[in-house]
């Protein structure tokens, strides 16, 4: 009896802390709590949020701002107005100023501002011409936080007939120079721009898929250190030709349409700046960049860059961007949403020996099911 005693109160005690470590449900606005906008301008919020899934609804308090199922804003007249998130019983709430005209941005707000000051109270870029001032000092658009090696995969990742489903919506402005990033929802959560610089998975994957090029923080050589590049420890290698020859590489599994191997598809490979890999002992599992010397690991993203002719792929649902975190013996598609990876295939998937050339079998690239997962017109 006190045995069970004993256990029913450990029991309990796992269950509160639990609890109390389980995150709040939450939903955030990341534009900030103000946003100006002028008179037949438009303007893409966005959130993010803690322990919440599904489809978010906005809503405008008045008439001065229409505001689409997308949280994408019109100025219609000057005004304030208040604009609401709502995701199951939490919501967030923006206060948007119409003007009647905005001064543009033409001066360089990073002038004479150090790296020390820039990154001391970091926050992502919020605006093409943002991020574009930022790449002139060699400095972030997107998160700052060196990712993990695997991916963190959605709670949500939709599945047809089996199959994971790839996002087919892309969703562009600023005369394609901005990409929105979407969930598995199909809820705009993020941006990236063309030209600048980024280090996440998330990221830099949407970046490759998004504009069919590397952000400006990557260089094409092996070698170049840290402390010679004004990257500093943001600094990423290795942008070049991706072969995926398997009679060479016998365990690297075959891409899709690659050419080379009878397809029509030139793929590029990039190090994903890691914190390191266990996977692979040949690779040491060490921070990517500190600063001061560079460790590659075992983490590459390889992305379809030319068709056969030469020329840059502009549907972005013909390109395919794929992740591997032990040095293309096994890889993930990129599904075009936040969170979005395929089911692994490869080497080490079908049992073989890490990056052996006696003892392999290398699991064929996984179709998945293509979908929009937005209606953007």
């Amino acid at each position: 009896m006190i045995r069970k005693s004993v256990l029913g109160l450990f029991l309990l005690l796992l269950i509160l802390v639990g609890c109390v470590n389980r995150p709040e449900p939450k939903i955030t606005i990341t534009n900030g709590q103000e946003v100006d906008i002028a008179v037949g301008d438009t303007y893409q919020l966005m959130f993010q949020i803690s322990n919440l899934s599904g489809k978010a609804s906005w809503e405008a308090s008045n008439s001065n701002v229409s505001i689409s199922n997308l949280g994408l804003i019109t100025g219609l007249a000057e005004g304030e107005a208040t604009i609401t998130v709502s995701l199951q019983d939490k919501t967030a709430s923006v206060q948007v100023k119409v003007l009647a005209e905005l001064a543009p941005l033409t001066e360089d707000p990073y002038l004479n501002v150090t790296k020390e000051e820039f990154y001391s109270n970091y926050m992502g870029a919020t605006s093409f011409m943002d991020a574009y001032y930022r790449t002139q000092h060699y400095f972030l658009a997107g998160s700052n936080v060196v990712p993990d090696q695997a991916p963190t995969l959605a709670s949500y990742q939709p599945q047809e007939n089996g199959k994971y489903v790839r996002n087919t919506s892309a969703y562009y402005a600023d005369n394609g120079n901005t990409y929105y990033i979407i969930d598995s929802y199909g809820n705009v959560v993020d941006a990236i721009y063309r030209g600048a610089a980024y280090i996440t998975l998330e990221e830099v994957a949407a970046y490759l898929l998004a504009f069919g090029d590397v952000p400006a923080n990557y260089v094409m050589g092996k070698t170049l250190s840290p402390t010679n590049s004004l990257w500093g420890e943001y600094l990423r290698l290795n942008h070049s030709y991706f072969s995926g020859d398997t009679a060479t590489f016998p365990y690297e599994p075959l891409l899709p349409d690659i050419s080379g191997e009878g397809g029509n598809l030139d793929y590029y490979e990039i190090d994903l700046g890691t914190t390191g890999t266990d996977c692979d002992p040949n690779y040491l599992s060490k921070i990517y960049n500190d600063g001061l010397s560079i460790t590659r690991g075992a983490a590459r993203l390889v992305y379809t860059r030319y068709d056969e002719d030469g020329n840059n792929l502009v549907d972005v649902n013909d390109k395919y961007v794929f992740y591997t975190y032990n040095h293309y013996n096994d890889f993930q598609e990129y599904l075009n949403y936040y969170g979005g990876w395929g089911e692994m295939f490869g080497n080490i998937t079908g049992g073989g020996e890490i990056s052996s050339r006696e003892n392999y079998n290398p699991t064929p690239y996984v179709e998945v099911a293509r979908a929009a997962f937005i209606n953007i017109n």
